[in-house]
């Protein structure tokens, strides 16, 4: 995982950048954000267009190209490590308007309430507002 940002209470913003932290991440949080990473992966993937044609050069700047065109997975943690809410943002953490961001908590549960605050400093950090009703997919009662 690559550092992004502090939140306030000694909490921090993480990208996640393999299938193997995606995948624990989806087994600590009880989620599935595992299968919407490797989804994205294989997306981004498919959109590489080596610049030479040598078989042995095929792979030169995929890795790149896959971290450029995916959608970015963040986890919040708490000081311990504990993980408290899960982010997917626009590629590059650009705002766009057309891409719907997700942030959900543990068993998918409404991060809002508890986890505001450093939900806002990872929207100050990428400059866009990511707010409840945009951000969260499920109903809320």
């Amino acid at each position: 995982m690559r550092y992004v940002c502090d939140a306030p209470n000694g909490r921090t913003w993480f990208r996640m950048e393999t299938d193997a932290e995606a995948a624990a991440e989806s087994e600590t949080m009880r989620h599935a954000v595992e299968k919407y990473f490797r989804k994205e992966q294989e997306k981004a993937a498919q959109s590489f267009r080596p610049r030479s044609t040598a078989n042995f050069e095929q792979e030169i700047g995929l890795k790149a190209h896959i971290q450029r065109e995916m959608p970015l997975f963040l986890t919040l943690r708490a000081d311990d490590g504990t993980p408290l809410a899960t982010a997917m943002l626009p590629p590059s953490g650009k705002d766009d308007r057309s891409f719907r961001p997700i942030i959900v908590g543990p068993e998918n549960a409404d991060p809002y309430p508890e986890q505001g605050d450093a939900i806002r400093a990872l929207g100050e950090y990428y400059g866009m507002t990511l707010e409840r009703a945009r951000c969260y997919p499920y109903r809320r009662d």
